[in-house]
């Protein structure tokens, strides 16, 4: 293993919610030149108003495409290394049946990559190192109804990780894509937030108010830079889980959106000694239950329970068992399983519900899982009209 311990070795058993979300070349044709700005200033150097034009849209909008990442290091995975690669290729043919998909792959492995996801997914080079997409790319905002980036400076989860390719997509995939790229004033990743695109942000302290990340700033500072960031009004703040994951307890595994005021809120299987994770979760439905959204609704609040840790498929050391982590794609929502088909099958039944709309495709996904990551942290959705 790396000097530095992975995303995959430095997992815990998860009782509880589980947490997880994870010099370079030009990236070929389109890029734009388009100059990067810092927060807080427009491209012409004027100030960014922090105004009703500024937004982040909820994952259930349109989608022009998703990104996604070709796991890249040995030193990362060892010996699962094709079987994680297995299941990323699962998870991007089952998007691209529904909308674009682009995945990034190291140009020695894209060859390799493209045979694996089929021709349903556009790969492309882009030098990364891991699979975990929502946190490497950047966090989509729209100013004036066109397409920003934020970057959010993504330095391994604190330092836990190698990052040194995965620290430039940020910057690189705007670059290519010509979208403008607004360099934050702090660390955070994708995983870190959730939003109902109404102006609403669901976040973990403990995954941004922390020196891993953040040294010296305080839970109020961040809030306000969040807030200009993002085009937010209000940022309900939940405890999560410190130093005991690789991402400090990202939002993403716990408590997910469904429709503005409606979440849905991880929950250990019945009879799960409690834990720090359970705990969390526990006090995350007391905040939620107490708190109002940007629009002075009270929020609806629908268990998500866990599998039975006794009949999942996977490995169980380091499993991340939580339904939470899905993924709302542009007609459909895509979903794990783990085996325990009462379990599954209740998961399933949750989000159709919520999302009737939508097909609920369920995937294997036993190696991402053992990786603690799920379906979320390995996608990221750019917002736009979808590519045809």
């Amino acid at each position: 293993m790396a000097d530095l311990p992975s995303r995959r070795s430095a997992l815990r058993v998860l009782a509880g919610f589980g947490a997880f979300a994870l010099g370079a070349t030009a990236c070929g044709s389109g890029d734009s030149g388009e100059p990067d700005r810092p927060a807080g200033t427009a491209t012409t150097g004027q100030a960014v108003p922090a105004d009703e034009d500024r937004r982040m849209p909820a994952e259930w909008e349109s989608h022009a495409r998703t990104f996604m990442s070709w796991p890249a290091l040995e030193s990362v995975w060892e010996d699962d290394l094709p079987f994680v690669r297995e299941d990323i290729a699962r998870v991007a043919r089952a998007i691209s049946e529904y909308e674009y998909v682009v995945m990034m792959a190291r140009p020695a492995q894209r060859a390799g990559a493209q045979k694996a996801c089929g021709s349903g997914v556009e790969v492309i080079d882009m030098p990364v190192d891991d699979l975990w997409a929502r946190d490497t790319v950047p966090v989509f905002v729209e100013q004036d109804g066109k397409l920003e980036g934020v970057d959010f400076n993504f330095n391994g989860w604190g330092d836990k990780q190698t990052h040194d390719n995965d620290a430039l997509v940020g910057r690189l995939l705007l670059r290519k894509y010509g979208i403008p790229r607004i360099q934050a004033p702090l660390v955070a990743e994708g995983g870190s937030f959730e939003t109902d695109g109404e102006r609403t942000l669901l976040i973990t302290e403990s995954s941004i108010v922390n020196d891993n990340r953040n040294p010296g700033k305080s839970r109020a500072q961040i809030e306000t830079e969040l807030k200009e960031l993002l085009g937010m009004e209000k940022v309900i703040w939940l405890k999560g889980v410190r130093g005991e994951d690789i991402t400090d307890a990202h939002v993403d595994s716990l408590v997910r959106y469904t429709a503005p005021g409606v979440v849905l809120l991880d929950r250990a299987f019945p009879g799960t000694p409690p834990d720090s994770w359970s705990r969390s979760s526990d006090q995350a439905m007391t905040v939620l239950s107490e708190a109002t959204d940007a629009q002075g609704r009270e929020f609806e609040i629908i268990d998500l329970p866990q599998p039975d840790p006794d009949l999942i498929t996977g490995y169980t050391d380091a499993f991340l068992s939580t339904y939470a982590n899905f993924y709302v794609g542009n007609d459909a929502v895509y979903l794990p399983k783990f085996g325990d088909k009462a379990a599954d099958d209740r998961a399933r039944g949750i989000l159709q519900e919520q999302f009737a709309t939508r097909e609920i495709v369920q995937l294997s996904i036993d190696t991402i899982a053992t990786g603690g990551g799920g379906i979320h942290c390995a996608t990221h959705e750019q917002p736009g009209k979808p590519i045809e």
